[in-house]
């Protein structure tokens, strides 16, 4: 009976700790799901991924999720493969959908901008597409993602590399290809918004805002695999919930301060007014209806299957998976 009586303060301690402290005590029942989230594009386009870190979404939604930024596409998708990632954010490339077509159960359950951007930069000498014959144009790596935009952005130009004889030279990320620009190294690039407003100042121009051309592209994306969507729903949706919200923060002009202070610190950027320009130029091409597009994907397996037909095999189920999104327009996450 004594040793009852002496438990009765450490019971209704705990149950009072209980009452005044829910969520703390909650915490302490569910540790936070470790992920994952690989991305390539060193650029502002990547900026949502910084924003959801830095102001804790993922947090609210019990993931302590790790930012990743790895040198290519082939990289994030093989640490999809071990394991050693969770989500990849990216956009539909020779790499992403080469995996697919080669067998990887990898697919795109989310879209974020859905028709290509940035800016087409080029030496003074090229005064308009024509004179991109013969040309060497800068790029991260072949299949990549600023592949793929130069090559949407070629064909749309009516230009065949192989017949207009255009190089493509691998130098580095966006802040290597600018300076390659810059040294003559390559002739024109593409560079997203930030990095072209650097170059831009040292007397280069652009030869077209890619997003006034409305070129239908699954632009940045999240992939992941299908087995671990199938295993982790959850984890899936509470990551996209983070995202949504990022998106909704970025587009707040009330954050605007917050928002370039966040792209500057991240893409390590010496000049304020550089992140600006990226800010604006991005804000409004997130699309808070996160569901990949399917004629942009449509769109890129069409070019790539110019290069290898392996790709034209794969189908649009093959490469996309909106139903958590679905899910989440469903109950209203998306207005």
């Amino acid at each position: 009976m004594s040793h009852s009586r002496a438990a009765y303060p450490v019971v209704f301690g705990c149950l009072l700790a209980s009452l005044l402290f829910p969520a703390a005590w909650a915490d302490a029942a569910a540790p936070m799901e470790k992920v994952v989230i690989a991305f390539a594009g060193f650029n502002e386009r990547s900026g949502f991924l910084f924003v959801a870190k830095d102001q804790r979404f993922f947090e609210e939604q019990g993931l302590d999720a790790q930012i990743v930024q790895v040198r290519s596409g082939p990289i994030a998708i093989s640490a999809l493969a071990a394991g050693d990632a969770q989500f990849y954010a990216a956009s539909a490339t020779g790499a992403t959908l080469g995996a697919m077509a080669g067998g990887l159960d990898v697919v795109f359950l989310a879209g974020i901008v859905n028709k290509l951007d940035g800016d087409f930069v080029v030496s003074p000498k090229i005064k308009s597409p024509s004179d991109l014959k013969g040309k060497i144009l800068g790029v991260q790596s072949l299949g990549g993602g600023i592949w793929m935009f130069t090559m949407l952005a070629l064909d749309h130009w009516g230009l065949v590399p192989e017949r207009d004889k255009i190089q493509f030279r691998v130098v580095g990320d966006q802040a290597v290809i600018a300076q390659s620009i810059l040294t003559g190294t390559v002739d024109a690039a593409y560079l997203g918004y930030t990095f072209s407003k650097v170059v831009q100042r040292q007397g280069y121009h652009v030869l077209a805002d890619l997003a006034k051309l409305d070129i239908p592209y699954q632009g940045i994306g999240v992939l992941a695999r299908r087995g671990f969507i199938a295993q982790s729903p959850e984890v899936a949706e509470k990551t996209l919930r983070a995202l949504v919200k990022a998106i909704v923060y970025f587009q707040d002009p009330a954050n605007k301060k917050s928002v370039t202070g966040i792209l500057a610190r991240w893409l390590r950027l010496q000049r304020m007014e550089d992140a600006e320009a990226g800010y604006e130029m991005i804000k409004g091409l997130y699309d808070r209806r996160i569901f990949p597009t399917r004629e942009g994907l449509l769109n890129t397996q069409r070019v790539l299957s110019r290069v290898d037909q392996k790709f034209s095999r794969l189908k649009v189920e093959d490469i996309a998976d909106d139903r958590i999104v679905r899910k989440l327009e469903r109950e209203g996450v998306f207005k």
